[in-house]
């Protein structure tokens, strides 16, 4: 019989129910999927329990843990027919976090871990394309010294053992804590580990990556809605580091594929009974899955999904009115675009609506540093990494030069309502360093000094009938933030 778990250790095939809280959010959808018959990597996790005795440990894996992790690296190669560490065919895998809430892009990860010198010419050779063995080899060094600190060993369970302890340690990065403390999810045990086989996106021109939301995360607005990047790795994507081409550009290169990607998008939100962000990866025409999670959305987005969702019958009414939180529905009341403002400056990709104004600072410390002043300030990157978060937390609006709608920034900003223009486009940051601005997220613009601001948020059909529903379950009137707080009193004293 094949492996299914040893203690700590899980086998991500579907066979068996794991939960959130034991293997982490990005685990328990990896396994969710093999359950629907999707097409997902076969991929292992070690379980969130593990994070808190690793550190006990002083950063050492429990010896039992270690066992299991080796049994199931071989059950990874059993099913893929590959081998770790050998030339033959060799196994390539990723190593990343996943905590039992969504927490995008702050913890560790390590990408096509398994790589030496040696495998690298065993794959130009085997391939023919040393092109891309170089860069797959390039986009490891890059990754594990980034996440490890140190140059990667030869021994490729070396490399395993030590971005496992990594991705572990990142828990406690400045980055993870200060978005634990933003969102108020200080009691997370800690975070899973799963380690998945590699697809390549990077491979050859029929291969690709991108990221699908089922639904629009900045209006709510029924349909597919991201971006797609061919001949490159989900990093690409994420990171903001190349701004990737809309989804239409998938569709009309390879329709079949994003007929499937549509089909699995359906069962997804079905499933989820949700709003639902996928990342995808395409190697040499075949498509696979990676991950499915609860998109993050803008306050407006989130009231219109709710609404369409209970219209649908996915969800009830009292379902829908817990799917957007007071402090959503109070930014949404204050949401709006420009109404009158000076000179535009640049113009990108409104990635997140609203307006914010201030300083704009292309450094991240001078930007918290003014910020503790008591001055506002607007964060200009090239593209900007999980190590930006804490000065993003601190700003009244972000802009970038590179990235896309599906971009790191783009889905912290969209989560926390900050204000937030990607591909802006080179000579972007140098145009607006120590200018004061405002940046307008609905509208894609930056423009010149202060500007004048209307609202409309809170006139939205999709918040009077929230409001209408909310009044209804609690016999109450009054603007929709105070009545999602009676709803959750109300739940509070059922309970």
């Amino acid at each position: 019989m094949a492996l299914r778990s040893t203690g700590d250790v899980h086998l991500l095939d579907g066979t068996r129910p794991l939960t959130r809280e034991a293997v982490g959010g990005k685990a328990y959808g990896l396994n969710r999927m093999s359950a629907l018959g999707l097409p997902v990597p076969p991929a292992f996790a070690i379980g969130v329990g593990v994070c808190p005795a690793y550190h006990r440990a002083g950063g050492r894996i429990p010896d039992a843990v270690w066992t299991g992790v080796l049994d199931h690296l071989a059950e990874l190669e059993r099913r893929t027919g590959r081998r770790f560490g050998e030339a033959d065919a060799p196994l390539l895998v990723s190593v990343r976090s996943g905590a039992a809430r969504s927490m995008p892009g702050m913890m560790d990860t390590v990408l096509n871990l398994g790589l030496t010198e040696t495998l690298r010419d065993a794959l130009a050779e085997q391939t023919g394309d040393r092109d891309w063995a170089e860069d797959t080899w390039r986009r490891f060094v890059r990754s594990y010294t980034g996440t490890v600190g140190t140059a990667p060993p030869a021994d490729p369970i070396e490399q395993l053992r030590a971005a496992i302890g990594a991705v572990f340690g990142s828990w406690f990065s400045r980055r993870a804590v200060a978005y634990r403390q933003r969102h108020g999810i200080d009691d997370l045990a800690g975070t899973a580990v799963t380690v998945q086989a590699m697809v390549f996106g990077n491979l050859d021109a029929d291969s690709g990556t991108g990221v699908v939301f089922t639904r629009d995360p900045n209006t709510g607005e029924p349909g597919l809605s991201g971006e797609w990047l061919a001949r490159a790795q989900g990093e690409d994507v994420v990171s903001g580091e190349r701004t990737p081409q809309p989804l239409a550009a998938l569709a009309e290169a390879q329709p079949d594929n994003h007929a499937e990607l549509v089909r699995i998008a359906r069962v997804l939100e079905e499933d989820h009974r949700d709003m639902v962000d996928i990342e995808f990866t395409i190697e040499s025409g075949r498509l696979y899955v990676l991950q499915a999670r609860a998109g993050k959305r803008t306050p407006l987005a989130a009231a219109r999904i709710a609404v369409d969702l209970a219209g649908e019958g996915l969800i009830d009414r009292r379902t829908a009115l817990t799917r957007i939180t007071p402090e959503q529905a109070r930014r949404l009341e204050e949401q709006g675009g420009v109404g009158s403002g000076g000179e535009k400056l640049a113009e990108g990709l409104g990635a997140s609506p609203g307006v914010g104004a201030g300083i704009a600072v292309t450094d991240t410390e001078e930007a918290l540093r003014l910020s503790d002043e008591g001055k506002a300030v607007v964060l200009v990157r090239p593209a900007t990494s999980p190590e930006d978060v804490p000065a993003m937390f601190a700003s009244a609006a972000v802009v970038t030069e590179h990235g896309g709608s599906t971009s790191h920034a783009a889905l912290v900003c969209r989560e926390i309502g900050l204000p937030c223009v990607v591909g802006c486009g080179d000579g972007a940051m140098r145009g607006l360093a120590g200018r004061t601005v405002t940046v307008d997220g609905t509208a894609g613009i930056v423009l010149a000094g202060p500007a004048g601001t209307e609202r409309g948020g809170a006139e939205h059909e999709a918040v009077r009938t929230l409001a209408s529903w909310a009044g209804e379950l609690t016999g109450r009137t009054g603007p929709l933030p105070e009545l999602l707080e009676a709803v959750v009193d109300a739940a509070s004293t059922e309970q």
